[in-house]
This record gives structure tokens, sequence and C-alpha cells, in this order.
């Protein structure tokens, strides 16, 4: 299904407003947006070190993009890679950074991101909780197959902490949050 614009700055595909999978917070989540004020967990030295989200953007272009979780297939063999292998490309568009949230620990977001080669190229920071997910307004009850609350698949171009863009996907479709889809967006950001 092609991208729907809905308004400046905010894409679907295929869903026009909230359904009953998404959180209210989506219904307002556009270009212009302040980036949520919430932490993340990353490992450094292998010890869990908690990270301001908006503060990764602070005086920075990148890219946003939150999956399901680690290790499950469409994220482990299509959405992660596609980050990794336009890694030169989504850089040489202005990209300084693509930060990658899953609702997982941050000992499982390292595992994923050494067995995909993601080093350098995409930090994958853990949403232990789903509070970053529940602020963005894309969380998903996943409980009766993955334990949890979930991120629904998306992708948004931020600049210094305010988003540019916002890309969601409609149930578990894999196409407007893509690196090649997001790389357009990134050169007009």
């Amino acid at each position: 299904m092609a991208p729907k614009v809905i308004d400046e700055g905010r894409v679907t595909c295929g869903r026009d407003r909230p359904g009953p999978l998404l959180g209210p917070a989506w219904a307002n989540r556009s270009a212009g947006d302040a980036v949520p004020d919430v932490q993340l967990v990353h490992l450094v030295n292998e010890k869990p070190e908690k990270v301001s989200l908006r503060d990764l953007f602070k005086g920075k272009k990148g890219i946003l993009v939150g999956v399901p979780g680690a290790f499950t297939p469409g994220c482990s063999k299509t959405h992660l890679p596609g980050y990794i292998n336009d890694y030169e490309k989504l850089k040489a568009a202005g990209n300084e950074i693509t930060v990658l949230l899953t609702v997982n620990d941050p000992f499982v977001a390292d595992a994923w991101a050494t067995s995909a080669g993601a080093q350098g190229k995409v930090d994958v920071y853990a949403d232990p909780a789903g509070e970053a997910v529940k602020a963005l307004g894309v969380e998903f009850d996943a409980t009766p197959f993955l334990g949890n609350v979930r991120s629904a698949r998306f992708s948004a171009v931020v600049q210094d902490g305010t988003f540019k863009t916002f890309n969601l996907e409609d149930g578990g479709g894999l196409t407007c949050s893509l690196s090649n889809q997001i790389l357009a967006q990134l050169k007009d950001a």
C-alpha cells in the first residue's frame, strides 16, 4: 500500500487516524512536534545506562525508527538490515545518527545490534517498559504473542529534537518506515 499523507510531515501506510492498537498521542504526532523527553537504555561496557531520547538528537539531524522487537522476523530480515545497508546513502543525505528503539531489555537490544552488525551505523536502544513508545503514541498490546506492549513500526526524520516527518506503518507492514522511504524525506528535511 502506498504511503498516505495526512498532513505535512505525517505519513501513514493505510491508517489515517489512530486505530484500536495505537495510543492516543499518535493523533497529534506530526512535523514540528518535539521529540518526547523520555529515557532509553543501552549498554556501555556491558552496563545499562539511561539516555534521553531528546538528547540523542540535540544539535543533530537523524532518523528515529521503532520496531516491535529484536530478533523478530520482519525486523531482523528487513528493517534493521535496510538501515545498516543504506548507512552511506543516509549519511550522504545528511543523517548524523540513526536511533532504533525496541521494547526489549538492553542486553537483548545489544545482542541484536551485535549479531546484525549494526555497530557504528545504527544505534539500537532499549525501551524496557515501553515508556518511549507510549509517549510517542505508537504502542500496541502484543501481550498475547510477545508478552507485553510493543512499538508499531515507524520512522521519523528528526532535526535538533524536533520531528520533521513521522511515518507509521499500518498493522505489521514494512513499507513507509523502511530506509529507502526515509531517504527521500531526509534529503528534503
